[in-house]
């Protein structure tokens, strides 16, 4: 990971909301457009008082050197190198020009004009500029005052407006989530959508363009639903009469094929006709207080009696090892309870799903394939070539098989199937040290005792 994404995964969840980075971009354009108008305003103002003192300096100025020129009487306020002088103020009018300069002079803001006089020295007027200083004082606490309360009252509107898009682009996204999820009736249902004369905005838009695809959808899922559901049971009576006039052939390598293909072809048949079930969603669980590990011993019994595998049960509490041999010896299926509890969950669905698994790792993997009980998890691992990467990623799909393997890819999607009515959660990963590992996880509570 780089330095700059760990600092952003430092960052708190909060600051990757859009409701906040509109109302921090409206912080900062308000406090930009404050200070902006503020400097403007304060430098305005600033201009015009200093520019009307120094005009009254000036003018004092004036009077003073015609007072002093004529050897009348001074005007008030008027001096020769008086002491308060600013010192640069005096060279300019020593050197023979006239300046102003806004000073301090007994604790109090002065504009000096200074003038050039007689003997090298500069006549300087005062005037008092108190004044001026307090008007520019209070404008400015004026302006900030009047911008931070601008600038409240913007952030508190432009949150509300903002925080009114971003709920109902919450609420579009959490509808694209029930939809990924399986709930193909979800809509959004914006009713800025409902009247196509109404002018809508982007998020409307958004919207109405994720309702007509859900619609679509469901639309082309449900057709897809039907056909499976109608060419299974289509070709159900045709394959019984073929199964039974498979019994009747005489005994030979031809009618052992021929028995063969239509059992595998009645298998297809019924395996599509519990998708379509499940699809439809009209599948209703049967729930009973059911003990995992003679659940486990039984399934992987009837597995292994319809493959020919040798199957080893073990109980890591008892110690116990019942043992089954068969004609493969290498294919071998153990079972292992390190702890056995009591869930409650319909028991024939749960057989179903182990037993899917089972037949996937001996048909897909390799041997010894391990059904491991711990508690309301139940592993079941082969070592064989491990699952495809396109079935850790995605998990199962049907109809699709890699490497030339036998089957349909519908045993893992019955599982799954069948485990979403459960409430159990199906991972498949592959393990550290080779071969495919799923892992059942079943809804339990401990007992209080």
């Amino acid at each position: 990971m780089t330095r700059r994404a760990r600092r952003l995964a430092a960052l708190p969840a909060w600051t990757a909301s859009l409701t906040w980075k509109a109302v921090a971009f409206l912080a900062v354009i308000c406090c930009a457009l404050a200070a902006l108008l503020g400097v403007l305003v304060h430098v305005s103002v600033t201009d015009q008082t200093v520019r009307e003192a120094r005009e009254r300096a000036l003018s004092r100025l004036d009077e003073a050197t015609a007072a002093f020129q004529a050897g009348g009487r001074q005007v008030r306020g008027a001096a020769l190198d008086p002491p308060g002088l600013p010192a640069s103020l005096r060279e300019l009018a020593v050197s023979g020009q006239r300046g102003t300069m806004v000073a301090r002079y007994e604790s109090r803001p002065t504009m000096w004009a200074a003038g050039p006089a007689a003997g090298g020295k500069a006549l300087a007027v005062q005037v008092d500029y108190s004044q001026g200083a307090r008007t520019i004082d209070g404008l400015d606490r004026a302006i900030l005052g009047s911008s931070a309360l601008a600038i409240g009252a913007t952030l508190l509107v432009g949150a509300f407006a903002v925080t009114r898009v971003t709920r109902r682009l919450h609420t579009t996204a959490r509808v694209a989530r029930k939809i990924s999820a399986g709930a193909l009736d979800a809509r959004v249902d914006d009713p800025r959508t409902r009247d196509p004369h109404r002018h809508q905005d982007e998020v409307a838009a958004v919207a109405g363009a994720l309702d007509r695809m859900a619609s679509s959808l469901q639309a082309r899922i449900l057709t897809e639903q039907r056909f499976t559901a109608d060419v299974a049971h289509e070709l159900r009576t045709p394959l019984t009469g073929l199964h039974a006039a498979a019994e009747l052939l005489p005994p030979g390598r031809p009618t052992e094929l021929v028995r063969d293909r239509v059992a595998a072809l009645r298998t297809l048949t019924e395996d599509l006709l519990e998708i379509s079930r499940l699809d439809a969603r009209s599948e209703r669980v049967d729930l009973d207080a059911t003990w995992l590990g003679p659940v486990a011993e039984r399934v992987v019994r009837a597995t292994t009696t319809a493959t020919t595998t040798t199957t080893t049960i073990t109980s890591a509490s008892a110690g116990a090892s019942i043992s089954a041999s068969a004609s493969d010896a290498n294919a071998a299926t153990s079972v292992v309870v390190v702890r056995d509890v009591c869930v409650v969950t319909d028991r024939r669905r749960l057989e179903r799903v182990l037993g899917n698994l089972v037949a996937n790792a001996h048909r897909h993997g390799g041997p010894p394939v391990e059904l491991t009980v711990d508690g309301p998890v139940i592993s079941v691992r082969d070592h064989g070539d491990g699952y495809p990467d396109y079935l850790v990623e995605h998990g199962p799909q049907r109809f699709r098989t890699e490497g030339g393997t036998k089957g349909h890819g519908l045993g893992l999607t019955i599982a799954v199937g069948q485990a979403e009515i459960l409430g159990a959660r199906l991972d498949f990963t592959n393990a550290p040290g080779g071969g495919a590992l799923a892992t059942l996880t079943l809804p339990y509570e401990e007992p209080a005792d």
